[in-house]
């Protein structure tokens, strides 16, 4: 691998999960990559298990605000990244995981079909905040988007291929990825970038009604007590 490449690492508990303090670290690595090509996997055979359900059951209204605040601005600086990026799905790549990977400019998924990867938020009982609905919408083929998200499935590699929410299947998933990625970096850097700018302009951008919808709706939404309830009971499905 050319050494300009930035290898990221999602490493953390419980499969990667999004924590706060990993959330922020991801952050604090993308503005250390600087826009070199960025290769975006996961530690430990997992890709990202998705949001830490542990610390999202333990959150009042304003702790959650903050939390899926900041996991909005992960996802703005990862699909706005100024450089190519890919990911290299070697495992599990569920909700929040799978947010993550659809934020990249392509997605390699290794070829084993114990790996799920899916948004599964509406059968947890979580309605979509408005930045992920909004990227969802750019990044999966029309003709999937409403089974993606209202099924709330998650599939092998394979069907996750015919979705949309990943680009290829590879045996190597790793080298694979490796090659993509230096395929994007050939292009100048700025004709890229500039390119890339222009085709995700505003896309994430959210209006005063929906910023005003996320405060009022979402936020107590997920903080209600039936809401922890199911969070809690796929905690317990998961042990």
């Amino acid at each position: 691998m050319n050494a300009e490449v930035y290898e990221l690492t999602i490493a953390g508990p419980a499969r990667n999960a999004l924590s706060s303090a990993l959330m922020q670290k991801l952050l604090e690595q993308l503005r250390e990559a600087g826009g070199r090509p960025l290769l975006l996997a996961g530690a430990g055979g997992a890709f990202s298990a998705g949001l830490d359900l542990k610390e999202v059951a333990t959150l009042d209204p304003p702790r959650m605000e903050r939390f899926l605040l900041l996991l909005d601005e992960l996802i703005d600086a990862l699909f706005g990244y100024p450089g190519p990026t890919v990911a290299c799905v070697n495992g599990h790549a569920i909700a929040g995981g799978c947010v993550l990977v659809l934020c990249c400019d392509q997605r390699i998924a290794a070829d084993d079909p114990a790996i799920r990867i899916g948004l599964n938020e509406v059968p947890l009982g979580l309605e979509f905040p408005p930045k992920i609905l909004a990227l969802a919408r750019q990044r999966v083929p029309r003709r999937t988007f409403e089974r993606v998200v209202l099924e709330g499935g998650l599939h092998a590699p394979s069907g996750a291929l015919e979705l949309g929410l990943v680009d290829e299947v590879a045996a190597d998933a790793a080298r694979v990825a490796r090659e993509r990625l230096e395929r994007l970096a050939a292009s100048p850097r700025p004709v890229y970038v500039a390119t890339k700018r222009a085709l995700r302009d505003g896309v994430l951008d959210l209006g005063d009604e929906q910023r005003r919808y996320f405060r009022e709706r979402i936020v107590p939404a997920w903080c209600a007590p039936a809401t922890k309830e199911r969070v809690r009971a796929a905690l317990e499905r998961r042990r």
